[in-house]
């Protein structure tokens, strides 16, 4: 009793461990704003702002062995200090050179001409808050606006023999000029640019009625120079964004390279400011929570691909981006590439079907399912249709338990009928402690005799809770990085199932003005949980040691303090799988005959 009690505490408390170490720490010791003053310089000394790009070597092996020179992006502008950031609107205003407007369902914007970037999309769909005034997410602003984010592609050329060329390119500051004023779907736009010695360039934006741009490059050689172009695409993101600071999700660059995800965070640059990796198929892109902006280049050619970070003016610039391998270009000839930009909401079916529709390896895992991906992409797939046949996301979270508490039944009932058996034990195992009170020894043994001729097994009771962790974590995880759990409304206060419940208890419910400690938001969901803990533990049997009953006492109350700040889709899972919990220990309890409380 005493070992199986051990093991129960242990497993509860590690999950308190878990989810409640992250959100206390950060609760009393928030990280303090850190300040960067160093001056990242590319390979040639010259220093970059968030207008210029860091834009892939010419060549895919430097002198020596060593990866080429980075050079700035020709002819792109000088530095953007922050006292040139003006607001967004002003940003976009102030570009010269023109735009073509994007304009779909799911996605405003623009592309800039001088420079054909793809830095001005809002996602329509999508607001930053539940307010009626809320606007829409802007998830690309372009250079000189508060946090540049931007996609850009281009090329660079090699000479005979992989030497360098003073050949003009498009940059950064290349004037295109544009086939039609108005990107939408069905109707792509086409841009052009001559640099005036032998090279003819046109790059088609293509998109369709979700998030995803088709970019096709093509070089004409009017000239009598053979070349080698290697095509590239970035994506730049100045000033580090703000996270959710949770270990179990990860937000920042990331990619598939021949098959394998790898994930860096923001941090991790700090030591390594450039991170290379050489694939054939896959992409690389940056993540937030919800929203992704990502390359998939040419599956059967091999890339270089990296995740950069630099410091300019006491901004932080990161950027992915990828170099193919070099097609050659003879005089009256011509190449082309076709690579993609997703950029927009992270939505596991619109990703599994670019997936499947152009090939790209692991697009899905842009999502981060976790360790326990054989379940949580299921669970997923499962809430969704309970969602499509219910109606609402709250009620699929419901109907969800009620089919695994089904699902678990056999184990949990042979389990239940155990600790059964073990509570009727009670006064026996009691006559046995008092017994043998001095010979703890002797005490065991006469413990373990009775479980043998009961047949008992002492350890069985912790089956569902064994069951429950992997669940628990799989559950939590597509609660907390499904976008179709933001924002999805349940009944009376619940208005977003992905946020903690907003009343607070310390507040009588609002009635007092006071602005409580985060630690201190005790949600009415929250209390529902703990009381079902608290009356789901009265099923138990008591623990035989006096310390050990207090500690498990105190469980419901810790818990409902960490699964407060929980998304309210998780708490109300945890609450009504305690009560049907309870509900079957109950029947199952009666039917065996134990002594049930009140």
């Amino acid at each position: 009793m005493v070992d199986q009690r051990n093991l129960i505490l242990a497993i509860v408390l590690s999950i308190a461990v878990l989810f409640g170490f992250e959100f206390v720490w950060r609760t009393m010791f928030p990280p303090p704003p850190t300040e960067q003053t160093e001056q990242a310089q590319t390979a040639d000394g010259t220093a970059t702002g968030d207008g210029a790009s860091v834009v892939p070597g010419s060549a895919p092996q430097a002198p020596g062995g060593t990866e080429a020179g980075i050079p700035p992006a020709p002819g792109a502008p000088g530095p953007v200090m922050d006292a040139d950031v003006v607001s967004r609107a002003q940003a976009l205003a102030a570009s010269d050179g023109g735009r073509v407007t994007i304009d779909t369902a799911e996605l405003q914007g623009s592309i800039r001409l001088r420079g054909a970037r793809v830095d001005d999309l809002i996602l329509t769909d999508y607001r930053e808050s539940l307010e009626e005034d809320s606007p829409p997410i802007h998830l690309f602003s372009p250079a000189g606006a508060p946090d540049p984010y931007y996609a850009e592609f281009g090329w660079v050329a090699a000479g005979q023999g992989g030497g360098s060329v003073s050949m003009p390119l498009p940059g950064a500051d290349t004037p295109w000029t544009a086939s039609s004023d108005t990107l939408r779907v069905g109707e792509p736009v086409t841009l052009t640019w001559d640099n005036g010695a032998g090279l003819r360039f046109t790059r088609t934006y293509a998109v369709d009625e979700h998030f995803m741009f088709t970019v096709t490059q093509r070089v004409e050689n009017t000239g009598e120079t053979p070349l080698t172009m290697f095509p590239y695409g970035l994506v730049s993101r100045t000033d580090r964004p703000a996270t959710t600071g949770i270990w179990i999700l990860h937000e920042g660059p990331l990619g598939v390279f021949d098959g394998t995800l790898t994930e860096v965070n923001y941090g991790d640059l700090e030591d390594e400011s450039t991170q290379s990796h050489t694939t054939t198929g896959g992409w690389i892109g940056i993540t937030d929570k919800y929203w992704l902006a990502a390359l998939a280049f040419d599956q059967q050619r091999e890339a270089n691909a990296r995740f950069i970070r630099h410091v300019t003016d006491g901004r932080e610039r990161f950027q992915v981006d990828y170099r193919l391998s070099g097609q050659t270009l003879a005089p009256g000839g011509s190449v082309e590439t076709t690579n993609r930009l997703f950029a927009g909401a992270k939505k596991v079916q619109l990703l599994d079907g670019y997936g499947d529709q152009y090939g790209i390896t692991n697009f899905d895992l842009a999502i981060d399912f976790g360790w326990f991906y054989f379940m949580t992409k299921p669970f997923f797939y499962s809430l969704l249709w309970l969602e499509n046949l219910l109606g609402n996301y709250g009620l699929a979270i419901i109907a969800f338990v009620i089919l695994l508490k089904l699902a678990f039944y056999p184990l949990a009932n042979k389990a239940y009928t155990s600790m059964s058996k073990m509570k009727k034990m009670q006064p026996e195992l009691k006559k046995i402690q008092e017994r043998f009170k001095d010979d703890k020894q002797r005490a065991q043994q006469e413990i373990m005799g009775l479980y043998k001729r009961e047949n008992v097994n002492p350890l069985s009771g912790c089956l569902p809770i064994l069951i429950q962790i992997p669940v628990f974590f799989a559950l939590y995880k597509v609660l907390f990085v499904s976008i179709e759990m933001r924002h999805a409304p349940f009944y009376g206060w619940i208005q977003d199932l992905s946020a903690p419940d907003p009343t607070n208890i310390f507040t009588l419910f609002g009635l007092i003005p006071w602005d409580a400690p985060t630690f201190l938001h005790i949600g009415i969901w929250p209390l529902i949980m703990g009381a079902s803990m608290y009356l789901q533990q009265k099923l138990n049997p008591t623990p035989p040691d006096p310390t050990q009953a207090r500690i498990m006492a105190m469980l419901p109350i810790l818990f409902t303090f960490i699964l407060a700040r929980f998304a309210a889709g998780l708490v109300i899972y945890w609450t009504l799988n305690n009560i049907l919990s309870m509900a079957q220990q109950w029947y199952i309890m009666r039917r065996m005959g134990a002594k049930v409380n009140p």
